[in-house]
């Protein structure tokens, strides 16, 4: 076993020497405008033993409601103080995070899977009992009037009947895809409820709207010569068989 420094020693029974010897409550006393001793109310033991300084605790003794508990007491007999508990989840949590993530598979993918599914049933029944509007044979000596692009560019197409071609087939799609491009970074909102995804939605739809009447006008609104018609005034299946 290995031996006690002599300083600590010595160190140590100075210490006990001043606990226990009639100093501690002389210089507690005269040490009471701030200096750095353990005050001599803090050194009393609990039961109130000790001449000079049982005097002093008394008041202390009295704004205490009770005694400390047996066994509670420290070296010597003097009682402890308490000055917080901290508890162990203020300093580290431990507790795992909750996510709303999923994984792609198979929650999503399953999804898109059984849509696709659904999409191909669909378009097999409907071709089975709707036939396509194919024309005759082209001639291509015959030029039809009017000439129209399939309906998703005749939306391009109309709006070469209003601007320039530079501005009708490169700026405004150029700058619709781009608005589109950087809508995701625009709005990072990651909610995914549609009530809570007013600017996305509010992009989308006038995109939506913007190419829906742009097609329809050049659909049922366009005669020959590409000119403005009222499509009752003419009939729909005309317009389709031309």
């Amino acid at each position: 076993m290995a031996e006690v420094p002599e300083h600590l020693l010595r160190r140590s029974q100075e210490r006990r020497a001043f606990l226990s010897g009639g100093g501690g409550a002389g210089d507690g006393g005269s040490d009471g405008g701030g200096g750095d001793k353990i005050p001599a109310g803090l050194l009393q033991p609990a039961g109130g033993g000790g001449g000079g300084t049982a005097t002093a605790t008394a008041p202390a003794a009295a704004r205490v409601a009770t005694g400390p508990a047996p066994g509670l007491a420290g070296p010597a007999g003097h009682t402890q103080r308490l000055l917080t508990v901290v508890k162990a989840g203020s300093i580290q949590d431990v507790k795992a995070t909750p996510t709303d993530k999923v994984h792609v598979w198979p929650h999503l993918l399953v999804v898109e899977f059984v849509a696709s599914l659904a999409m191909t049933a669909f378009l097999l029944v409907f071709s089975a009992f709707v036939n396509a509007p194919l024309l005759g044979m082209a001639n291509p000596n015959l030029t039809p009037n009017p000439s129209k692009a399939p309906w998703y560019f005749l939306g391009l197409q109309e709006l070469l009947t209003m601007f320039h071609p530079m501005v009708a087939g490169v700026t405004i799609p150029g700058m619709g895809l781009f608005v589109l491009g950087a809508a995701g970074y625009i709005d990072k909102n990651p909610n995914s409820k549609p009530e809570d995804r007013k600017l996305a939605i509010g992009l989308m739809t006038m995109f939506l709207m913007f190419w829906a009447v742009l097609v329809i006008i050049g659909s049922f609104f366009r005669g020959e010569g590409f000119n403005f018609i009222l499509p009752w005034r003419q009939g729909v299946h005309e317009i389709f068989d031309l």
